[in-house]
Parts: C-alpha cells; structure tokens; sequence
C-alpha cells in the first residue's frame, strides 16, 4: 500500500551461508594477478571455521557447495564473458564436488557434544536423602589427539581428491589448484618436485587445518598442530636447498615472439615474420612463435614456409610456429612445427583440447551452446600422442596452451628426454582480465616439478621463462608486442616426481577411505540432536 515500507527479513542462517561463499572466493586472492600466494597458508582458515560451525549435516554440506561456489567462480571469473549464461550453471555443477568436503571437515573439526551430568546426591547424617539435584551441562568439549589428527589427514587429502577430479578433462582441467598458487615462491615448489603440485596441495590445507585446531583443541593438541603446520611450511624450503641443480651443460638463448592482438591469420603470421626478422643479428639458439600463429594451413603454404626456412637460415636458429591445418579428411587440427633452413623437422598436434573452447562434447546434442555462448563453432580433433623436438643440440618437449595446466603431459615429455618444455599458447580472448598472468604462472609449476626448464610464448602475452626450479627468467607482459630472448640454462634434474608420477593423490584416496570409516565407527556423522 501507499505510504507504507516493506521490510524484507532474511533468516539469520543465510549470513553465515554467505559468508561461506564470501570465504571460498579468497581463493582469487591467491593467484596473479593479486598474487598473494603466500596467503594461501591462511586463507582457508575462516573457510573451515565456518563448516565447523554449521549446526546439521545437512548445513554443512550447504556450506560445502557454496564455499566451492565462491571459490570456483572467483577464481575462474575469466571464464564468463565466453561462458555467459551457461558459467553459473557450470560452476554450481562443478562445486558439488566439495558437498562431501564441508561434511567430512564438519565432522571431523566440530566441537564435541555438550556434557550433561547430574551432581550425586548427599545423603544426610539421619539417613535423609537430598532432594534429587539438577542436571548440569557443561560447554562442547575441545578437540582431542584422536580426532586432530584424524582431521590434518581428512581434510587435505579429499581436498586433493577434489583437484584431482576436477583435472579430469571433462570438469575443465587443473585450474586454480591450491599448489600453483605457490608459483612465485620457488622455495616452496620444492614439494612439487617431490610430489608435484598435489603435494604442495596437501600441504597448504594441511597448514590452514593446523591453525584451526591451534585455536579450537585442548592445550596440547595446539601445541602439536603448530609443530605440524610449521613442518609442513618449511618441508618445502628444506628440500630446495638441499637438491640444488646441477651445474648447467648449457644456456640456450631462447627468443619468444608476441605478436598482439591480430584476428586475421595471415596478418599475425606476417608479423610474426617482422618482429622474427628483427631479431637479425641477435644471438638466438631457438625462437618460439604463439599459438595460432602461422596462418591457416601453413604445411600446404609455400610461400609462408619458404620466409619461416628464410629466418631459420639468417638468425641461425630454428623456429617453433603454431598453426590450424586441415588434414585430408576434413578435420581440422591445432598443430606446432618446428622448421629449419632445410624445412620442417617435426610436428605435434594439440591432444588435449579446451572443451566448448576449442570443442563442444556431444555437439549433435549440444550444439545450440554456440547461439548462447562463445563456444567452438568447429570441432577440432586431437592428435595421436607426444613427440620430441631436435631443436639443434636441444631436445625440447613442444605443448600447446592449456597443455601446460596438465602436470602429467610434463612429465612424460620429460620421461621422453625433453631437456626444456616449450609452450605456445593464445590467450587473446583473456586480455581484459586476469587469466594471461594465472596461465603464465603454470609453466614455472611444471619446471618445479620436473627439473626442466620452461618458456611460453603467448600470442598476446604473457610470455615468460623458468629455470628448472621454476625462477623466473622473462617475463612479458599482456601489453607488449615484440621479442624478449630469455638465457635458459639446460640443468636437466630428475626429480622425484619424475620417478613416482601422481602417487600422492593415491594416497589421498586411500587416507580419505579410512578416514570416512573412523568417522563413520565413531559415530561423527549423527546430528547433535539425535
């Protein structure tokens, strides 16, 4: 009516809902461009505390869902402009994977039921009994030894699991996992070397479950949560400076070519051929061209690969081009070639290719996507496997953008002797926003964990290089267009991760199966008022 306000109440329940949202997405706060990593060993703390406190379980699997909600859509925000319509729906589909998450953490760090006891009643010298007193109920108990460590177990290690599924191709790939946030700080990538970024991974929620118990559990109980959270903080460091790498065979001047935002195939290629051309008289061992960047069906284009032999021949040095060929049956693939004075010496085509990105699955079904989103108009198809590249006296392991999010494809360019992993990748559909510095980042990830040494070069930025423990050698920003020449030294370092491949989500699984029984026996799971 006229004249009269309407005043909306909203149940006290949805505050702390929302605050969990709010708590999930400071994961953004982790990864560039904020690049506060070094939160990351804190950041989940209030995340955790709010799942202790959810009243039910069907609360805290509430809360589960929307802190991974928050943390999905915060941390992947790029995604939207192409997703448009369809990104809420994906990042609610993909957030149910942490449902199980918030009720295991629920479980395993919520207080202990309330004490109920009833003083004994005294007896009167005459035989006379007091009147029966009153029952007493004393606060939750604080957690003890047995569920503490029952919690720092459980909850990093379905956290992993989480990752680990979430890596799976169909669920987007390894992006914003927990580990790469630590890219910047190459002391703490020393436990990706040993485990790969699951591993730094376990480590980092390991620490953020310590600090709860350092603040919820008896007196002892703290104590050893810290001891453990600063092992955890350190374990890394340590194995740095006790591995160093080995002295350098070689330093490989490697020349990364970013050509800007150009939409026309032939326009990018011929720049690519300016901005390779002036680096004439340079010293250069191998130049890197971005993804997308010869012109369509370069392997059929004489002309264009006479000026690619051209360049090869003046600076002395091959060339690594990228480029959409049509094969003889009418798909299409995203291929690299790496040419010489005397032609081109090898190719690698794309196999892991950017769903809705680069193809919609079930396209028969799904194909009305492309009128609502930004999704693929054509399937690509993906090649048959990896392949080395005899760059000179350099074997170098050729990935394609997205590629490089894969900690496994790494690893086995490096079991097929790749002394430097080389990535070419596009990004241009990315400039207005954050994702050209996360996809950077991975490449130092991927030196960390394998001991190779790694250089991206990105159509439209960020192009950038790492050393074998993944220090930053170059980097060029989004904003630039031309060359930088990053001095790689070839320290090639088998690392434990190397050896032992993706053993510690295996073990998360195994210690999330008997956590979920410990939880089950003792009874966790029941509601305070049943």
């Amino acid at each position: 009516m006229p004249g009269k306000t309407q005043v909306v109440k909203i149940s006290g329940s949805w505050f702390p809902r929302l605050g969990t949202a709010l708590a999930g997405a400071l994961g953004f706060l982790l990864f560039p461009a904020p690049d506060l990593g070094v939160l990351a060993w804190v950041a989940f703390v209030p995340l955790l505390l709010l799942l202790r406190a959810a009243q039910t379980r069907r609360e805290a699997m509430l809360r589960g869902w929307l802190g991974g909600i928050g943390f999905i859509f915060a941390t992947l925000y790029w995604l939207l402009p192409n997703l448009i319509y369809f990104y809420p729906l994906a990042v609610a589909v993909v957030a149910l994977l942490w449902v199980p998450w918030g009720l295991l953490v629920w479980a395993v760090l919520r207080p202990g039921p309330p004490v109920v006891t009833r003083p004994i009643a005294r007896t009167e010298p005459g035989g006379e009994e007091e009147p029966r007193p009153a029952l007493v109920t004393r606060p939750p108990g604080r957690l003890g030894w047995g569920r503490g460590l029952l919690a720092v177990v459980a909850v990093p290690s379905v956290w992993v699991l989480i990752e680990t599924v979430r890596s799976w191709k169909p669920f987007g790939g390894p992006w914003s996992m927990l580990g790469a946030s630590q890219w910047n700080h190459p002391v703490e990538l020393g436990l990706a070397s040993v485990g790969g970024s699951w591993l730094l991974s376990f480590a980092i929620m390991m620490v953020n479950t310590c600090l709860v118990l350092a603040i919820t559990a008896r007196i002892p109980v703290r104590a050893g949560a810290a001891l453990l959270g600063t092992a955890a903080v350190v374990a890394g460091p340590l194995w740095f400076i006790a591995h160093p790498l080995p002295a350098a065979s070689s330093t490989v001047p490697v020349a990364l070519v970013q050509v800007g935002v150009i939409h026309d195939p032939q326009a990018r290629d011929e720049q690519g051929i300016a901005i390779t051309r002036a680096l004439a008289g340079t010293k250069v061992g191998l130049v890197v061209w971005g993804e997308s960047s010869g012109s369509n069906g370069l392997s059929g284009n004489v002309a264009d690969e006479q000026q690619l032999e051209q360049l090869s021949a003046i600076l002395n040095a091959p060339i690594v081009v990228n480029a959409d060929d049509t094969l003889s049956n009418g798909n299409t693939e995203k291929v690299s070639y790496l040419y010489t004075e005397a032609g081109a010496s090898g190719q690698y085509a794309k196999t892991r290719l950017v769903m809705f990105g680069e193809y919609i699955p079930f396209s028969g079904e799904l194909h009305w996507l492309t009128k609502l989103t930004k999704a693929a108009g054509v399937n690509l198809v993906p090649g048959t496997g990896l392949t080395i590249f005899q760059a000179d006296n350099t074997a170098i392991g050729p990935l394609i953008c997205f590629e490089s999010a894969f900690p496994d494809m790494a690893r086995n360019e490096v079991n097929l002797g790749a002394q430097m992993l080389v990535y070419q990748s596009e990004d241009t559909t990315f400039q207005g926003s954050w994702e050209p510095a996360q996809h950077a980042s991975l490449a130092a990830v991927r030196s960390a964990e394998t001991g190779r040494p790694s250089v991206q070069a990105s159509l439209a930025g960020v192009s950038a290089a790492f050393d074998a423990q993944g220090r930053q050698l170059a980097w060029m920003s989004k904003n630039d267009v031309g060359s930088i020449v990053a001095q790689v030294p070839l320290q090639a370092a088998d690392t434990p991760y190397d050896r032992y491949g993706n053993f510690v989500p295996i073990i998360c699984a195994v210690f999330a199966a008997f956590s979920v029984l410990a939880v089950v026996r003792l009874g966790l799971l029941r509601n305070p008022i049943d």
